[in-house]
C-alpha cells in the first residue's frame, strides 16, 4: 500500500488525556515523521468525565477525514471509540481500530479513578456490548490494575475483536512503566491491510 492510500490514522486518548511520554503521542510523533496522516482527538476543557462529550469530539475528528480510517484508542479511548460507532457506523470509512488495554468500567476502579457511580450518571456505563462494524484488534495486560484479562477478553469477544495478550505491562501508560510501544506500529500495519 502507498503512502497516499494509507488511512488516516486517528488517535483516541483517555480520560488522562495526551502525555508526551504515552506511547500513543510516540506513536503519533513516529508515524508523521514517515510521512503518515494523524489525528489526535483533542483533550476535552470542559465536561472531562462526559461521554458525550468525548464521543462528540471524536466525531469532529472524523468528519474531517476524507478517505478510510485506523483507529488506535487508549483506555477510556477504547470506550469512547465503541461508543461513536454505535452512533455513526457508517459515517466515516472505518478500516479497523487498535483498542488497547480498555478498562473495565463495569467493576470497581482503584482509588483515584472515578467510581462506577459517576461512570454511570456521565454515561459510561453499560458499555456496549455488540459487534463493532470494523477489524478490530483488542489488546490486553495480564497485570493491568483497570480491567482483569478476563474481561477484556469478554470484551474482544462481544466486539468481535481478535485478543492480544501482551503480558504483564500494567495499564500500558506511563504509570505502569512503559512509554514506546514498538508493537503498535506492527499491530496498525495488520490493521492498515485489513
Amino acid at each position: 500500500m502507498s503512502a497516499t492510500t494509507e488511512p488516516v490514522v486517528v488517535i483516541v486518548p483517555g480520560l488522562r488525556d495526551h502525555v508526551e511520554e504515552h506511547w500513543q503521542t510516540l506513536l503519533a510523533d513516529r508515524l508523521t515523521e514517515a510521512g503518515r496522516t494523524v489525528r489526535t482527538v483533542p483533550p476535552l476543557t470542559q465536561d472531562r468525565l462526559s461521554r458525550e462529550a468525548g464521543v462528540a469530539a471524536l466525531d469532529q475528528v472524523m468528519v474531517q477525514i476524507a478517505g478510510p480510517v485506523v483507529l488506535v484508542a487508549h483506555s477510556a479511548g477504547v470506550i469512547t471509540t465503541v461508543h461513536w460507532s454505535r452512533r455513526h457506523p457508517t459515517q466515516v470509512q472505518v478500516q479497523g481500530a487498535l483498542l488497547v488495554t480498555p478498562p473495565d468500567f463495569e467493576q470497581p476502579l482503584p482509588e483515584g479513578y472515578p467510581t462506577t457511580d459517576v461512570l454511570d450518571e456521565h454515561g459510561w456505563i453499560p458499555v456496549p456490548r455488540s459487534p463493532l462494524p470494523f477489524p478490530t484488534i483488542v489488546a490486553a495486560s495480564s497485570n493491568d490494575p483497570l480491567g482483569t484479562v478476563g474481561r477484556v477478553a469478554e470484551l474482544a469477544r462481544n466486539w468481535g475483536g481478535r485478543l492480544v495478550e501482551l503480558g504483564d505491562v500494567g495499564h500500558l501508560n506511563p504509570s505502569s512503566g512503559h512509554g514506546p510501544w514498538p508493537r503498535a506500529e506492527e499491530l496498525l500495519r495488520e490493521l492498515d491491510h485489513s
